[in-house]
């Protein structure tokens, strides 16, 4: 097929007649065109009138239009050449294109097809690792199911403890809510509020505004509720609220304590550290 699709000499006498041959058919084109082109250029020269001067350039262009169509529907294909050694020429041209995009489409469809059976490797070797996974897990889920059934032929005993031990979480309910009320009692029996005094002293100045001072049971549930809610910063700021008096009592008796680095800061002793 390469020998056939091999062009005809340049130095050939056919090849010598055929481009001379292809030259005039050219010059005889090319002076058709030009006589066209003076044609058009004498029918642009008409004059018209200003008042339709677009509407008339408007019907010259359809016309023109109108007639060049027809010109083109009349028309049949005809061939540039009849010169054979032209003919042959350019149709072997036609072939070797034909086969270069055959050899690009071929190439392309080679490379795709590389590509596939890649890709189908790798689906064949996630398929294994699906099935292996599944293999394992139903493994696992046949271990669960024999631990549910020992939990469950265990399930009467740890009901008991758990009704046992869920009494005795309601009784330490009961009992600290004891201790509450009493250390509640206690506290408002021999540690008043100070708002008395302190609320006299600060009414007969009049140049600080007159603040409501916590009793000693508040500052304990605002330290007890700081230390649980947020044990990694169980420190709570100062404020005029906090009587200074039971302040000095918590600090001397080691109930609390102040910030290493701000004093005006306090926290419950961690007595359970």
């Amino acid at each position: 097929m390469a020998e056939n699709l091999q062009e005809i000499p340049h130095g050939s006498v056919y090849y010598a007649d055929a481009k001379e041959e292809i030259l005039g058919e050219c010059e005889t084109v090319w002076k058709q065109m030009k006589e066209c082109q003076s044609k058009l250029k004498f029918l642009e020269t008409e004059t018209v009138p200003k008042s339709s001067a677009k509407f008339s350039l408007s019907i010259m262009c359809m016309k023109a239009l109108t007639a060049e169509y027809n010109q083109w529907q009349k028309r049949s294909p005809e061939m540039f050449s009849t010169n054979p050694d032209i003919l042959l020429s350019l149709g072997k041209k036609e072939l070797q294109k034909v086969k270069d995009d055959l050899d690009s489409v071929l190439s392309a469809v080679q490379s795709k097809n590389k590509n596939l059976e890649e890709d189908l490797k790798r689906e064949q070797q996630w398929y294994e690792e699906q099935k292996q996974l599944i293999d394992t897990l139903s493994r696992t889920q046949e271990e669960a199911k024999k631990q549910v059934e020992q939990v469950s032929n265990k399930s009467s005993l740890n009901t008991r403890a758990f009704n046992e031990q869920k009494k005795k979480i309601l009784q330490l309910k009961i009992y600290k809510k004891k201790l509450l009320t009493a250390l509640g009692e206690f506290l408002e029996e021999h540690f008043p509020s100070p708002e008395k005094g302190g609320s006299a002293e600060k009414k007969n100045s009049q140049e600080e505004p007159v603040v409501q001072l916590k009793p000693l049971q508040d500052i304990l549930e605002i330290l007890v509720d700081k230390s649980v809610s947020t044990p990694h910063e169980p420190y709570v700021p100062i404020d005029d609220s906090f009587w200074p008096p039971y302040l000095e009592l918590l600090l001397r008796h080691g109930i609390a304590q102040r910030h290493p680095e701000n004093p005006d800061r306090i926290r419950l002793e961690a007595f359970h550290e």
